[in-house]
């Protein structure tokens, strides 16, 4: 963003950005253990609910044998050898999580987003519009237009270098890192389906992949439902 003086007049100029594009997941928290697995499962296994830490990935994982897993420890999920995961079974949705995971996943975002604290303060330092009418900034739970103009303008003098700097700064911001704990949480839950900041998007269905392609080389629009 530059701002430029006209006549007394402040214009802001954006620099107009979509989602941030999310890489792989290598590690994770582990959010529940079941040493036995779902009840409703038909195959009687131990099973985990993990949280990424990169992207805020759900999924669920089948530990080695012999291996026991305990809420809120790291686990490696990537690709190469994984010392205590035997099988990554796949993404879930929110609405799959137990009541054990659901019960832990604030907190444990919270720490997450403490151990990475520079990437998200990075956030306030460095986002863009979305639209000529809105702003990432706006995104997030309780930040209105007001309090985002006030960062811009803050962060233009200087860029800021804390969580507790910006509350400082902008007295209408009272809990940044709250703030960015509580848009990870609506983006899980799926409130807004549009702008994805921080959590990996749902996958696209293949049949509708398969349908909008097909569609953009015959030159027809989209199918609509």
């Amino acid at each position: 963003m530059n701002r430029i003086d006209l006549k007394g007049v402040k214009l802001y100029l954006f620099v107009i950005g979509g989602d941030v594009k999310m890489a792989a997941e290598e590690y994770g928290i582990v959010l529940d253990y079941m040493p036995t697995g779902k009840s409703s499962a038909a195959k009687t296994e131990p099973l985990a609910q993990v949280i990424g830490k990169d992207s805020f990935t759900l999924l669920e994982v089948v530990p080695k044998p012999g291996i026991s897993l305990t809420i809120g420890e790291e686990v490696y999920v990537g690709k190469d050898d994984r010392p205590k995961v035997e099988l990554v079974k796949g993404r879930i949705a929110y609405k799959d999580l137990t009541s054990n995971s659901l019960s832990e996943l604030e907190d444990i975002i919270e720490e997450i987003v403490l151990a990475q604290k520079e990437k998200f303060l990075n956030f306030f330092n460095t986002s863009r519009a979305i639209s000529l009418y809105r702003h990432q900034l706006e995104l997030l739970p309780g930040l209105g237009k007001k309090n985002m103009l006030a960062i811009l303008d803050e962060r233009e003098k200087k860029p800021f270098a804390s969580f507790e700097e910006i509350s400082q700064r902008v007295k209408g911001v009272s809990d940044a890192q709250k703030m960015i704990v509580r848009r990870i949480v609506e983006e899980l839950e799926g409130i807004d389906t549009k702008h994805y900041l921080f959590v990996r998007p749902p996958s696209e269905p293949r049949e509708n992949r398969f349908n909008r392609f097909s569609n953009q080389n015959r030159g027809y629009p989209p199918r609509r439902y």
